[in-house]
């Protein structure tokens, strides 16, 4: 059975401090929806410009390749399988990457029976400055977005993703800032994503009351995503600084006036939230 290292007094935000290797081979739950962001493997000494000011990539240990193409795979490989033993039938999960790593995760969701349905592209509307000039700014990252299995159908809200997106099909492209000030209130993970990228993903694939797993859940976006939306979460973090991060930023929730201001400054919460108040008969808000 898998210790909580922190629990929410609602218990819809459970987090465990460990080894995804081993806690995820301990939990028997079956989830909805499975977010991760695994290490891309890209701390190797360089440099980018954050802020005004020159900044090291490196994000910690857990961030290096120790070895080669080969040990990527296989680190893949493994967490991947593990995941699908806790996925339902017509779940679906969701990986985000650079090129450093998100074609061997490509790789390994095909050969473990997975099938993948998009390849999403974060367009970050606020990128780094390229101080090398050496090379076009990078400005995206991927997510790939796959469901268990080939012939069972998957959760989409097709509909609710239209009215995000002025009545139009949206697409695989999705411009979104990085994560802003208001998002580092309780300190800041060196990976964090914005809470309207994973807001968004969660609308996307998940319907209120569901579960969703983080099997590396740094600072806990995701479960504050879900919280907000209504779904319930687990998280597992490896380390112990990162879970007392996603503590903070969790019982910073439970102010109601910070909870509201979280979600005006989501953009497709608030487009819900004007729907809501109009009374619409015809829209499934997905929370």
């Amino acid at each position: 059975m898998v210790q909580d290292y922190y629990r929410s007094s609602n218990k819809d935000f459970l987090l465990a401090r460990g080894d995804s290797f081993v806690l995820l081979q301990d939990i028997s739950f079956k989830f909805d929806m499975i977010f991760a962001d695994p290490p891309y493997f890209l701390s190797n000494g360089g440099i980018s410009y954050q802020s005004g000011k020159v900044v090291s990539v490196n994000k910690g240990d857990w961030d290096k390749r120790n070895g080669g193409y080969d040990e990527v795979m296989t680190f893949n490989r493994k967490w991947l399988k593990l995941c699908r033993d806790n996925l339902k039938e017509n779940g679906s999960i969701w990986i985000s990457g650079t090129y450093h790593n998100i074609f061997s995760i490509a790789q390994c969701l095909m050969e473990l029976g997975y099938r993948i349905l998009n390849v999403i592209t974060w367009q970050k509307t606020n990128p780094p400055v390229n101080i090398s000039k050496r090379f076009f700014t990078f400005s995206t990252e991927f997510v790939i977005w796959a469901r268990l299995k080939p012939k069972v159908p998957h959760k989409f809200n097709y509909d609710l993703m239209k009215v995000l997106n002025e009545g139009k099909q949206m697409t695989d492209v999705w411009r979104m800032p990085a994560i802003g000030r208001w998002e580092k209130s309780q300190g800041k993970h060196p990976t964090q994503k914005p809470l309207g990228l994973l807001s968004r993903i969660i609308l996307a694939s998940t319907d209120p009351g569901d579960w969703v797993l983080d099997p590396f859940s740094g600072s806990s976006t995701t479960g504050i995503a879900a919280n907000l939306l209504g779904r319930k979460f687990v998280g597992i973090e490896k380390e112990e600084e990162f879970c007392d991060l996603s503590a903070r930023r969790r019982e910073e929730m439970e102010d109601e006036m910070v909870r509201k201001d979280w979600m005006n400054h989501i953009p497709d919460i608030r487009i819900l939230q004007s729907l809501r108040t109009k009374d619409a008969p015809t829209t499934k808000l997905g929370f």
